[in-house]
Parts: structure tokens; sequence; C-alpha cells
């Protein structure tokens, strides 16, 4: 089960697998015919609302706790799309997840919040309540 992080405009490598870029907006200044990524979705992003204030665009920037509780509940609305890339991965496909070229720290990206999703969604889940077959003594 492989997912790895990096900037869209980080050297690709043969090890990156499906490339999917996961920004809200498309980086400016890439040709369609150019683009170093298999796919953009951009729903696996912060809302605008949500980028704006980890920004400060509109009031101080907020801090990095309450941007990934909010990012995290922003995703319970994108539970679909984290399974099937969940399940991408646990078919043995490698997922690179490509953010913005401006987010140097990845710890404090929501490319890392998104990875630890389709992570926990791709993990074997173990069997909750009791068992199902009861063996006699």
């Amino acid at each position: 089960m492989v997912v790895r992080t990096k900037r869209w405009n980080d050297p690709t490598s043969s090890e990156d697998g499906f490339r999917l870029l996961i920004c809200r907006y498309r980086p400016r200044g890439v040709r369609s015919d150019a683009e170093p990524w298999d796919a953009w979705c951009a729903v696996l992003a912060p809302s605008k609302a949500l980028h704006a204030a980890a920004y400060g665009k509109n009031a101080p920037a907020i801090e990095f706790a309450e941007y990934e509780r909010r990012f995290r509940e922003e995703m319970k609305m994108c539970a679909e799309w984290i399974t099937d890339f969940a399940k991408m991965v646990q078919r043995g496909e490698i997922l690179t997840l490509l953010c913005s070229s401006a987010c140097v720290d990845e710890t404090r990206c929501h490319r890392t919040i998104v990875k630890a999703l389709i992570e926990e969604a791709a993990s074997p889940k173990p069997t909750q309540g009791r068992p199902l077959l009861r063996r006699r003594s």
C-alpha cells in the first residue's frame, strides 16, 4: 500500500505511479498538453473559505490544528472519492498526491491529511463484536 506526496512541480519519477493533483486552483501557466499529473481532483482540496482562512485572507490565519479539524470535516463529504482512491491503493497501485508548488512544508499541507485519510480507508478493519465462530472447549 503506497501513497506518496509531492508538489506538482517536483521532478516526476517512475515510482510515482498515478499522479493526482489535489489543488483547489489549477496551476497557472501549465499547458494542458504538458501537465505533469494524470488527473486533477479539486474536491480533495480545502474549500475556498478554508483556503482563505488558512492564509489569513479575511482575518488572521487559523492555526494548523484548526485547519486540519475543519479540513477533515469537509472531507466527510468526499468519502466516495477517498474510498475510490483507497481501493486503487489496495489493488497495489501507487498513488502520488500533488499539491501547490508554493506548499513547501508537507507536514502542514492538506495533501498529508488526504494521504492519511486514504491510508485509513485502505487499511483492513478489525472485526468488531463477537467472533463469528465459537469453538467448543
